[in-house]
C-alpha cells in the first residue's frame, strides 16, 4: 500500500466491518425483502475484505488497483443495501445501520484515495 498507512489496520478494519455486518442483521426482521437484501449485504460486506487481502497480496501493479477498485464497488454496494434493509422500529438497530453505513462511506473514500494515489 502506497500511501503511508500500515495495510494491516485496514486488513483488520474490512474484517471488522464484515463482522459487524454479520451481528447486525441477525437482529433484523425476517421480512421477504430483507431476506434478499441481507444476502447480498453479507456478501458484499465480505467481498471487501477478500478482495482487501487479494490487494495486499497482488502480484502486479495493475492487479493491486483492479483489486481495490473491487473493494470501493462492494462497499458503495454495501451502503446501499444498508439504506435498502427493513432495520425494523428498534433505536439500536436504526443506530447500528446508520454506523455501518457511515463505517461503508468511510471505507469508499479510503479506497478512493488509494486509487487516486496509485494511478
Amino acid at each position: 500500500m502506497k500511501d503511508g498507512a500500515k495495510p494491516r489496520d485496514l486488513e483488520d478494519r474490512t474484517f471488522q466491518f464484515a463482522e459487524s455486518v454479520r451481528a447486525f442483521v441477525k437482529q433484523l426482521p425476517r421480512t421477504v425483502s430483507n431476506t434478499e437484501d441481507v444476502r447480498q449485504l453479507v456478501r458484499a460486506s465480505g467481498s471487501v475484505a477478500a478482495n482487501w487481502i487479494e490487494a495486499d497480496e497482488a502480484l502486479s501493479k495493475k492487479d493491486f488497483l483492479m483489486r481495490v477498485k473491487i473493494c470501493r464497488k462492494e462497499a458503495k454496494e454495501n451502503r446501499l443495501f444498508l439504506r435498502l434493509v427493513d432495520a425494523g422500529l428498534t433505536k439500536s438497530s436504526t443506530v447500528a445501520r446508520d454506523t455501518l453505513a457511515t463505517e461503508a462511506r468511510e471505507l469508499t473514500l479510503i479506497f478512493s484515495s488509494i486509487i487516486s494515489k496509485s494511478e
